[in-house]
């Protein structure tokens, strides 16, 4: 049935068709649709225009477009307020109770716990805490001040963070548990209201309910069917499909992150939005219609939310992944889909007030309104001269991309120029591996052969998705530095507003897209640097790689030797990426605790590297195996220093200042560490040396402990040095004398931002500070640089990776 508007003519009587919406008189649009126009938009064909009728109409679109920008800002002011009620709402939910009052006091309690996520087993990166383990859990009933005045058993439900002991290990989500401890208070801002650290291991009161133990299973039985894939491969396939993430690395992550693919490694709206896409014409197939398929769906969605964890962020997701979903598939969608969206954000603000604060549910609004409000528009250009199966791959993540893009900038401090194009590559893979991923872990409840079959086949796609994340985050232009202020995100939210405002007209033509598209690649593999930073005369560099030690020295163009790793690859890789380097003659590893060798995969990665110089106490075993066995891979060869032996290369030339002797290692299967005020014998062996480079003399020192530091100084070598890097990132256990002895100008220290030992210690920085010693910390400054231009000694930082690091 065809829609048209007629009119009558005042001599006949007789209807009038008016071409501009009968679809039957436009060849451009056929009689497949009709437009259905407002009365008053247009006159009839051959009817005059009245002048008074025509002001009439003006002053009713005027009204119109008049009514709707209210509308639009009365809409964005309801949500922008519903988010300060539910951030409020939940700030008071956190403080109510006497949880945060008893974190106060550091007050020890016996609770019961209910699991709320996977425990996480963590490695300190130093022998001296053994692997722990970090779990979100809600304490539902507390107990503290047994048979004192100030005696409490209050039940209440407030979310605490779990730091416990390997035994936490084996907790699982949904699971009620008792457990004694110490409440401690966290950081303001904080999703929790305190931390709860025990050393005891938890008492199991109960199992999870039957239907997240199946899910367990069936999670379980996934990961089984990719156990043979490569590492990166095992743990993206459970990611893609249901969030879990437990398996993908530390380095993959960073990777994702910097190539804009981070939602493929966890729960968000594209695995749900894929798997519906998936089963419905599966449905439609098999002869399902009307409310059946709604039925498929809703089960699908029950289903999908079970396996991944019925948690915030999977609500989040579902939400989302539906309202995306019939935003692109439903005609007429896009009103429907803004409404749909703000019903969506305040129901989920009402049952759960913590997304208020929840940057993951920031970006998952931004991404599905990008989608649904700039998605059609752009796609539509594009469509002009291009399949529009192409148009809709490019718009979608072009349009999720730049609604994100501030917010994102916000949190990390850097804008990624290859996220569309990332995306846009990844893609079609994202798909085959979700729903392979999905039937294999169905299959493994009937055969777990079968299952490791279509896991394998799983694996293929996901191999090309882990191909692109790594080699763009390897592109040197991949991600830019953004300052996270307030003025810079405001200027860069003025830019994509100019992006939005105007992209369209480069989108439909074809010439305009493609000198963009080769003006940002230009950008990407040709970068203009980092606004001046590093400066071309840098000669020394502590790289901010949180918790460690990564230190450059330039030995020549393109060419430094590198002292410690940090615990980050990634981190490490980018620092060096920055500073342009090519070439590494020689890597010297103080000693192989992992927050000084941990990252030393980013050093090795595409670059040139001749040898390793280590100390002779080999130990932590563990780690030292590890070291050999990427120089192994990689053909480096590994070599342990000598007592005062000198070496040059290129510019710069030092001395091995110690050890001088070595701790007996201890024996197979035991630990090293030692709970002497002295401190461990791997960071009493950590390699120092005096490093002469332009005119400078650079102490490095490792993590020498007081006890070290004393016998060097009574080596009766000169210590005096222009800098010094300050022993074991500051801590509060220094040698005056050896501080003295120095005498330092400058004294650096790299130490990572909220580290949980306290570094740099203020005894330490009042220590520097008596002895008349400029002091600086990455913690505070980010990467830290030194010059010596015309013998004037210069410390140099990065503004912009400066306020990224206090925050």
């Amino acid at each position: 049935m065809t829609l048209r508007r007629t009119s009558r003519t005042p001599s006949t009587g007789t209807p009038a068709t008016d071409p501009a919406t009968d679809p039957a008189t436009d060849p451009a649009t056929g009689p497949a649709t009709a437009r259905v126009t407002a009365p008053w938009a247009y006159p009839a064909v051959g009817q005059a225009t009245d002048p008074a009728t025509g002001s009439v109409r003006r002053w009713a679109t005027r009204w119109l477009a008049r009514t709707a920008a209210g509308w639009a800002i009365v809409g964005s002011l309801v949500v922008v307020g519903g988010l300060a009620i539910a951030a409020g709402l939940h700030t008071a939910a956190l403080r109510a109770g006497p949880v945060q009052e008893l974190a106060t006091r550091s007050a020890t309690v016996t609770v019961r716990l209910k699991i709320d996520g996977d425990p996480s087993l963590r490695q300190s990166t130093t022998s001296r805490r053994p692997p722990y383990v970090v779990v979100r859990a809600t304490i539902e009933e507390i107990r503290s001040g047994a048979g004192s005045v100030h005696a409490i058993r209050q039940r209440i439900r407030t979310p605490v963070l779990v730091v416990g002991t390997a035994k936490w290990e084996h907790v699982r989500y949904g699971q009620h548990v008792d457990a004694s401890g110490r409440l401690e208070q966290v950081e303001g801002g904080a999703e929790v209201a305190a931390m709860l650290s025990t050393r005891s291991p938890p008492r199991t009161v109960d199992q999870p309910p039957w239907w997240l133990r199946a899910a367990e299973q069936v999670r379980a039985g996934l990961r089984e069917a990719v156990a043979s894939e490569p590492e990166d491969v095992r743990g993206l396939v459970p990611a893609l499909v249901m969030g879990d993430v437990s398996g993908v690395s530390a380095d993959l992550n960073a990777d994702f992150q910097t190539t804009g693919l981070t939602h493929l490694s966890a729960v968000s709206g594209t695995n749900l939005t894929l798997l519906l896409a998936f089963l419905l014409p599966l449905a439609r197939l098999v002869g399902v219609r009307a409310r059946g398929l709604t039925v498929v769906g809703l089960l699908t969605v029950v289903v999908f939310v079970v396996l991944a964890r019925p948690q915030p962020s999977v609500l989040r997701a579902a939400a989302m992944g539906l309202i995306a979903l019939a935003a692109l598939t439903s005609g007429g969608g896009r009103r429907r889909a803004v409404r749909s969206l703000s019903v969506a954000v305040i129901v989920l603000l009402l049952l759960e007030t913590s997304l208020a604060r929840s940057a993951g549910f920031a970006l998952s609004v931004l991404a599905t309104a990008g989608i649904i409000l700039l998605g059609p528009g752009w796609r539509d250009a594009l469509a002009r001269w291009m399949p529009g199966w192409l148009a809709d791959a490019i718009s979608c993540p072009l349009a999720a991309q730049l609604a994100c893009t501030p917010v994102v900038a916000w949190l990390s401090g850097e804008v990624s120029l290859i996220a569309v194009a990332a995306n846009l590559l990844a893609g079609p893979m994202v798909g085959p591996a979700t729903i392979l991923g999905f039937v294999a872990a169905g299959v493994a409840l009937i055969s777990s052969e079968l299952a490791q079959v279509v896991g394998w086949a799983a694996g293929w796609p996901a191999r090309w998705i882990i191909l692109v994340a790594r080699e763009g985050a390897d592109l040197p232009g991949a991600a830019n530095a953004w300052p996270a202020t307030v003025v810079g995100i405001v200027v860069l939210m003025v830019l994509c507003l100019a992006l939005v405002l105007g992209l369209h007209r480069i989108l439909a033509r074809p010439i305009a897209m493609i000198l963009a598209v080769i003006l940002l690649a230009v950008v990407v593999l040709r970068p203009v640097g980092s606004l001046g930073w590093p400066p071309d005369d840098w000669l020394f560099v502590v790289c901010d790689v949180g918790q460690g030690d990564g230190l450059v020295l330039r030995a020549g163009d393109r060419t430094a030797v590198v002292v410690d790793t940090g615990p980050d690859p990634a981190a490490m890789d980018r620092c060096l990426k920055d500073l342009d380097i090519e070439y590494i003659p020689v890597v010297v590893l103080s000693h192989f605790h992992a927050d000084h060798v941990g990252g030393l995969a980013g050093v090795l990665n595409d670059r040139r590297v001749d040898e390793i110089e280590v100390t002779p106490y080999f130990s932590p075993r563990a780690e030292y195996d590890r070291v050999v066995d990427l120089a192994s891979r990689h053909g480096v060869v590994v070599r342990t220093v000598a007592f005062h032996e000198q070496r040059v290369v290129g510019k710069v030339s030092w001395t091995t200042l110690w050890p001088a002797k070595v701790p007996a290692l201890p024996a197979p299967g035991t630990s090293s560490a030692t709970s002497t005020d002295e401190g461990s014998p791997e960071n009493n062996a950590s390699i120092a040396m005096m490093v002469e480079l332009d005119g400078l003399r650079i102490l490095l020192t490792g993590d020498l402990e007081p006890e070290s530091q004393r016998a060097v100084v009574a080596t009766g070598v000169d210590l005096r040095a222009d800098v010094l890097k300050v022993p074991h990132h500051g801590s509060a256990q220094q040698d005056p004398g050896f501080i003295a002895a120095a005498n330092a100008r400058l004294a650096l220290i790299s130490a990572g931002r909220d580290n949980d030992y306290g570094h740099p210690a203020p005894r330490t920085l009042d220590l520097l500070s008596h002895n008349a010693t400029r002091t600086a910390t990455t913690n505070v400054s980010g990467p830290l640089t030194v010059t010596n231009t015309n013998n004037h000694l210069a410390l140099t930082t990065h503004p912009q990776l400066q306020e990224a690091a206090r925050r």
